[in-house]
C-alpha cells in the first residue's frame, strides 16, 4: 500500500455522529483517536498517523479529549474500553475490536487489525 494522500479527519463531537460511525462501522472500519491537545504524547501520536500512508478504506474520526470529555466517557462505557489519552479505537460491526494508547499508537498496527 502506498497512499500518499494527507490525513482526512472527519470530527467526532455529538452523540448523533458517534452513532452513525457505530452504523458505519458494520459496513467499514471506524477508527476513533482521542486527542488531547495539552498532551505532547498525544501530539506525537497524531503526528505519526499523519505522516503515515492513509488507507481509503478505513474512516478515521477525530475526538478532542479536552472539548468533548462527556463523549469520550461515553465512548468508553459504549464500547467497554478503558478510557486513555491519546489512544485509538478501531471499530468493527459495532464493537472495539481493537485499542491502543500513548507510544504504542501506529498506523501499521491499525491496518494491521483490519487485514
Amino acid at each position: 500500500m502506498n497512499y500518499l494522500a494527507p490525513m482526512n479527519w472527519l470530527p467526532l463531537q455529538t452523540d448523533e455522529q458517534l452513532s452513525a460511525l457505530l452504523e458505519q462501522s458494520h459496513q467499514r472500519p471506524q477508527v476513533i483517536f482521542k486527542h488531547s491537545t495539552r498532551c505532547t504524547i498525544s501530539t506525537t501520536a497524531k503526528t505519526r498517523l499523519e505522516k503515515a500512508a492513509t488507507v481509503p478504506d478505513i474512516d478515521f474520526h477525530f475526538l478532542d479529549l479536552l472539548a468533548y470529555r462527556a463523549l469520550s466517557n461515553k465512548i468508553a462505557e459504549l464500547l467497554h474500553v478503558y478510557h486513555e489519552s491519546p489512544q485509538v479505537l478501531l471499530i468493527r460491526n459495532g464493537e472495539c475490536v481493537y485499542d491502543e494508547s500513548h507510544l504504542s499508537i501506529y498506523m501499521d498496527d491499525i491496518v494491521a487489525q483490519v487485514a
